[in-house]
């Protein structure tokens, strides 16, 4: 019997002989490859430990809140350490001129050892960083992001208070108005029911904090007269459909938009508030608050800016075309207003006040042509300073005039036009 078994093991040998090496080798592969991932597994594990030891907790204060050095010291670094960590933050940025609304963290690991500093004061971030036992100082550029935005709505009461409860910020507003500044007087030709549409460039940063505004197109169109006047900017002016500049040689008020009245108009025949007797007023009165700005409606050069009768504090400005304008009842002069001086449409020169005879805080404009006082609010030639885009850039300018209509279309069909209500549906 045990020489039949040996006989046929010897027969069958080779057989049995692979058999067994490709069991054994199965074996040793599954036997390496679990020791391997069991490895990897505990690696894994010793590096996420690893991690959450390394991971350092950053605490965020205001200026306002706590002083940066008092954070230092309360983080639990010496007297020393806290001294070093502010001089080497103070040759990145003057921490005297700190703000309140300011911000900064402050990152120290498990055993007392100071990190990191981070301070943000506007769109800048400065840091004082631990590396390798040394402290370095930067500076960075908070990210700026940006987008599109558009709104639309009807004037109610006035166009100031009505874009700001539609959400629009007032520098934009005045962005806005200022685009019209040429073509609309917002003081006088604005009635309930006028419809506006504005399209922007909004830059924000990551927190969603808005660091600017940048108006690239407006329109607005007048309840009585049915007419729309649009603006778009191009190349740091804006146009109009036509590709006409809206700029023009006056403004059309010597006041930004700021829901402001006029109190009084040219006449001839106008009752004086204080002198109780009949005489001629050629000019136009503002009603505004005190410090108000007053703004030149034109480029020209200063003659006059002084104290001057009746009109207190006072300033006369020619212009070409034999134009004089006058600027009465002022709290006071802007910087550089005086004899001789060059200023710019749209120059603040002036303050809003009730020097001189006065029942208020009041301008009194007044203009010439040719030494004639004229009714400002009633001129017709005030379109010397318009001009075309330029033959070579009109392809440009039409391109994104077809755009910009296209967004603010949108914009007033999403503000004017009512959803369709479905149709009710009668059972048979």
């Amino acid at each position: 019997m045990r020489k039949k078994i040996l006989a046929l093991f010897q027969r069958h040998y080779r057989r049995y002989h692979d058999i067994l090496f490709y069991v054994l080798t199965l074996g040793v592969i599954i036997i390496s490859t679990y020791a391997a991932i069991e490895v990897s597994r505990v690696k894994n594990e010793q590096e996420r430990e690893n991690l959450q030891e390394r991971e350092i907790p950053a605490v965020e204060y205001t200026v306002k809140d706590k002083p940066v050095y008092v954070a230092l010291q309360e983080s639990g670094l010496e007297n020393q350490a806290v001294a070093q960590i502010v001089s080497k933050l103070g040759s990145v940025v003057d921490t005297r001129k700190l703000q309140k609304r300011d911000t900064y963290s402050v990152s120290v690991d498990s055993e007392g050892n100071f990190i990191l500093l981070l301070l943000t004061q506007g769109f800048k971030r400065y840091y004082v960083a631990n590396v390798d036992g040394a402290l370095v100082a930067g500076v960075s550029d908070v990210e700026i992001k940006t987008r599109i935005k558009t709104a639309a709505g009807k004037v109610e009461g006035a166009l100031f208070n009505s874009m700001l409860a539609k959400g629009l910020q007032v520098p934009l507003i005045l962005d806005f108005t200022d685009a019209f500044s040429w073509t609309i007087d917002f003081n006088t030709d604005t009635r309930n029911g006028d419809e506006y549409a504005a399209l922007w460039e909004e830059h924000y940063t990551a927190s969603g904090e808005i660091t600017g505004q940048d108006l690239l197109a407006a329109s607005y169109k007048g309840a009585e007269s049915g007419i729309t006047t649009n603006a778009f900017y191009f190349e740091g002016d804006f146009y109009d459909e036509t590709g006409k500049m809206s700029k023009k040689m006056f403004l059309k008020s010597p006041i930004s938009f700021r829901n402001y009245r006029i109190s009084s108009r040219f006449s001839y025949g106008r009752m004086h508030p204080i002198l109780k007797i009949r005489r001629p007023h050629l000019g136009i009165d503002y009603a505004a608050p005190s410090g108000t700005p007053v703004q030149a409606v034109a480029d020209g050069t200063v003659r006059f800016a002084g104290k001057k009768g009746g009109f207190g504090n006072f300033i006369e400005i020619r212009h070409a075309n034999s134009y004089t304008t006058m600027y009465g009842h002022l709290k006071g002069f802007a910087k550089g207003i005086k004899a001789g001086a060059k200023v710019k449409q749209g120059q603040t020169v002036g303050y809003v006040g009730s020097t001189g005879l006065s029942t208020g805080p009041h301008l009194d404009f007044r203009i010439k042509e040719r030494n004639k006082f004229v009714d400002f609010l009633k001129m017709k030639n005030r379109n010397s300073a318009v001009r075309d885009v330029p033959k070579e850039q009109r392809k440009e300018f039409d391109e994104l005039k077809v755009l910009y209509l296209k967004e603010l279309d949108a914009a007033k069909q999403a503000a004017f036009e009512k959803p369709a209500v479905p149709e009710e549906k009668h059972e048979a």
